[in-house]
């Protein structure tokens, strides 16, 4: 059978498959097993024995569970919540507000939790009901925790950041630097739609505001954000300053999250069993996706698939701006039926020849296809984010979609000056490197 119509023949195997509710992992490892049956291969066990193996003792990998349990240990302690009181008197006199709560607090928190789904469950947790006791816009507060909880994947320390690193083998260290810039001109671009939006909608926002907040109020609130900034600081300044891999700072920075739970009280065995538990499941099932992509790329690369599409983009003449525009369009229609993590490792083993070939650098490759997971988290019907927030109001999953189209849009212009300016991706790693 020829690669491209086995292709197509896989492609429809792994929809069937998902469509009838198999999980992600089986369903890839299923394919790899089909596909490399249907070309005479009878070494399935032993081929997916060895890729299994390649794929779960790689050392950068360890980074994932550590991360995934630091933003536990922080969902389920009071730390999360101090985040809300610390930033609220520095925030009413901006327009918009308290709405700009969500915006900093999801920035702040998917800085030491790498989730996007701990980001927005535990920050529209806290900011949701006080921001519905205030008057404000339903819509619009719903619509700017769903847009920025999707920061959770972006800011680092990033968990799908670390996926695509060991699936493109590039270094999960300067990932981590080139986020850096892009999350924040995410955040920027929130917070300025939102300032829009307010001055333009002034009969949405409360009609009369508490009391002024005296300066030595808001100064004492700042003690609040002191331990989780410090724990930010610690965890990335290990990284960026060279001190530390990414492996050695996640250890590090589950050790300070338990030690800063601790300080204030908020530590119990219950919570501390909770958030290990926690990051067991979470790491289990990436583990289980990142061993059946394995799996696949193995037998697709058996099976000539990746040359064989490679070839045929290469017959189109496509340039790099138009390849990046199919590229878009297919990530976020995946995005709709697939979570972050399995578009990636889906998608890395396929697309990366496309992209070497275009001259795309990989690095800057990295940052954009997590923008546009970014994007197909608030796309339904499966955007991951959707359902977090669903969860949190009980709104319809299209009121929810709805809101968060505008911050949607925002995701697809920081895209575009990306690619206008790559500096705002590489000139943070490339600095770095040279000192």
């Amino acid at each position: 059978m020829e690669p491209m119509t086995l292709s197509i023949v896989l492609a429809i195997s792994i929809l069937l498959m998902l469509a009838v509710g198999v999980w992600v992992s089986l369903a890839l490892v299923g394919v790899a097993a089909l596909g490399l049956m249907l070309s005479g291969n009878e070494q399935v066990g032993l081929l997916f024995g060895t890729s299994s193996w390649g794929a779960s003792t790689a050392w950068s990998l360890t980074a994932l569970p550590m991360f995934i349990w630091m933003g536990e240990v922080l969902f389920r302690t009071r730390l999360s919540s101090d985040l809300f009181a610390g930033l609220s008197p520095w925030l009413g006199g901006l327009p918009g507000k308290l709405l700009h709560v969500n915006v900093l607090s999801c920035g702040i928190f998917a800085a030491v939790s790498g989730s996007s789904a701990a980001t927005a469950a535990t920050i529209g947790r806290m900011t949701l009901p006080e921001l519905k006791a205030q008057g404000y816009s339903d819509r619009m507060a719903v619509g700017t925790l769903a847009g920025s909880g999707t920061l959770g994947l972006l800011i680092p320390p990033s968990i799908i950041l670390i996926v695509y690193g060991v699936a493109a083998e590039v270094s999960i260290g300067r990932l981590f630097i080139a986020g850096a810039l892009p999350g924040l001109l995410l955040v920027t671009l929130f917070m300025g739609y939102t300032m829009v939006w307010a001055l333009m909608n002034k009969d949405e926002l409360p009609k009369h505001s508490k009391e002024q907040v005296s300066l030595k109020a808001k100064i004492a609130a700042l003690r609040k954000l002191l331990p989780i900034m410090g724990l930010i600081g610690f965890v990335l300044g290990s990284i960026y300053g060279g001190f530390t891999t990414p492996t050695e700072a996640a250890a590090l920075g589950v050790f300070g999250a338990l030690v800063l739970a601790a300080m204030t009280g908020s530590l119990s065995m219950e919570s501390f069993k909770g958030s290990l538990l926690g990051a067991v499941k979470s790491s289990c099932m990436i583990g289980l996706i990142l061993v059946g992509a394995h799996f696949l790329t193995l037998a697709m690369g058996f099976l000539g698939i990746p040359r064989a599409l490679t070839e045929w983009i290469g017959t189109l003449g496509l340039s790099p701006l138009e390849l990046l525009i199919y590229l878009t369009v297919l990530f976020v229609v995946l995005g709709c039926f697939l979570d972050g993590i399995s578009v990636v490792v889906l998608t890395v083993a396929v697309m990366l020849p496309m992209v070497q070939q275009a001259g795309i650098d990989l690095l800057w490759f990295g940052i954009y296809i997590v923008l546009v997971v970014e994007m197909s988290q608030i796309t339904p019907p499966v955007g991951f984010n959707l359902f977090v927030i669903q969860a949190l109001t009980g709104k319809n999953i299209l009121y929810v979609a709805r809101a968060a189209l505008p911050f949607f849009l925002m995701i697809l212009l920081a895209i575009v000056l990306i690619y206008w300016f790559p500096e705002i991706v590489t000139y943070l790693p490339t600095t770095m490197t040279q000192r």
